[in-house]
């Protein structure tokens, strides 16, 4: 029986409820073994003034996760020098396991923005891609796009459908510098770190 791991990576500003249900739709709804959730580094698509430094959103990752078996967490792009890039990432897990079928897990919308990053010829070779499909996107053009990229790259694309879930790490961080409350919008361990730390104040 071939290994299958999802991916789940993200800045993770901080990871919320919403981060973990799409994790566990995608364990359930292709039979992974487990999901890596990963925090992003240095991310050469996003303005860093706003991100929190990556040991606490490791510890928010660790905290949210600790209580699913079958949920891991990495520090494997919070460690590497220089920008992150989803390429090296891949190369370098499947080059620790090999034989492993790895689950790339995306929101639809950034499906269309995946042929601009750094190498995604590397990307879509070393990786099924699981695009989570929500209320607000054209299924029509998901599917268009999906079969291009699968002509051009010989992408393996499938799609997760998932509830609309209106949870942001945007939203979350506003509702905190308002002091209005983030229970349930946050795993309660991660509510609990981010109000002893003072974070998003």
């Amino acid at each position: 029986m071939v290994k299958k791991t999802g991916i789940l990576g993200g800045t993770f500003n901080p990871i919320h409820t919403g981060h973990l249900i799409l994790g566990e739709r995608a364990l359930d709804d292709f039979k992974l073994d487990s999901v890596i959730f990963m925090p992003s580094g240095y991310s050469y698509m996003k303005s860093q003034a706003d991100i929190l430094p990556g040991e606490h959103r490791l510890n928010m990752t660790r905290l949210a996760v600790e209580d699913n078996p079958y949920f891991t967490v990495s520090d494997m792009e919070i460690r590497r020098e220089g920008a992150t890039h989803t390429a090296d990432t891949l190369r370098e897990l499947k080059g620790a396991e090999p034989e492993t079928e790895f689950y790339y897990i995306v929101g639809a919308d950034t499906l269309f923005m995946m042929e601009k990053w750094i190498e995604p010829d590397v990307i879509f070779s070393k990786c099924v891609v699981l695009a989570a499909i929500r209320d607000d996107i054209d299924p029509g053009e998901l599917k268009h796009k999906a079969e291009y990229l699968t002509d051009k790259f010989n992408a393996r694309i499938e799609v997760l459908t998932t509830s609309c879930i209106d949870i942001s790490s945007r939203m979350i961080r506003r509702r905190i510098t308002r002091h209005q409350s983030v229970r349930y919008y946050l795993p309660e361990p991660v509510r609990k770190y981010v109000e002893e730390n003072g974070l998003y104040k």
